[in-house]
């Protein structure tokens, strides 16, 4: 079965987003094996000093957790239509991907390391979102890529 792991900055802490990603992750099940990782965030000063530190730590801690094609959400990434998600999501199945890995950042985002270790950057929209409303639409949107790709009446 297909793979799809989200490293996220940080933790789900409302029990609102917690059972949203649950519904999320089990709809899913059907078409890919989902993993979840978070890492813990950094904790940032309020003038932003200090923001560059904060995000070298966080990657050294996502680093690891890095494998298959790699996705970084970033708002200065490329936006895609929801058919080209998909459409990207089925070229790399069909080249022989075995794992997307969507990386999801804290409050300043991610370092310059791990967007360039990309083989994408991908932004939702120009707008900024929370870090756990952004997750639930990331798997939104994963959810909506496999139904466009198997054919599925839930896009419309």
């Amino acid at each position: 079965m297909f793979k799809i792991k989200l490293v996220c900055v940080g933790k789900l802490k409302e029990k609102y987003f917690s059972a949203a990603q649950a519904e999320y992750k089990k709809m899913l099940s059907r078409f890919a094996d989902i993993q979840i990782m978070e890492v813990a965030d950094e904790p940032l000063l309020k003038n932003g000093a200090g923001d560059d530190a904060a995000l070298a730590a966080e990657a050294a801690r996502i680093r690891p957790l890095l494998s298959g094609r790699v996705v970084a959400c970033d708002i200065g990434g490329e936006t895609m239509a929801s058919e080209e998600f998909a459409a990207y999501i089925q070229s790399g199945m069909d080249a022989g991907a075995g794992e997307f890995c969507f990386v999801v950042g804290g409050s300043v985002g991610l370092s310059k390391e791990i967007k360039e270790k990309a083989d994408l950057r991908l932004s939702f929209s120009r707008m900024t979102m929370p870090h756990r409303l952004f997750r639930i639409v990331l798997l939104e949107q994963v959810y909506r890529a496999y139904k466009i790709m198997n054919g599925e009446t839930y896009h419309k």
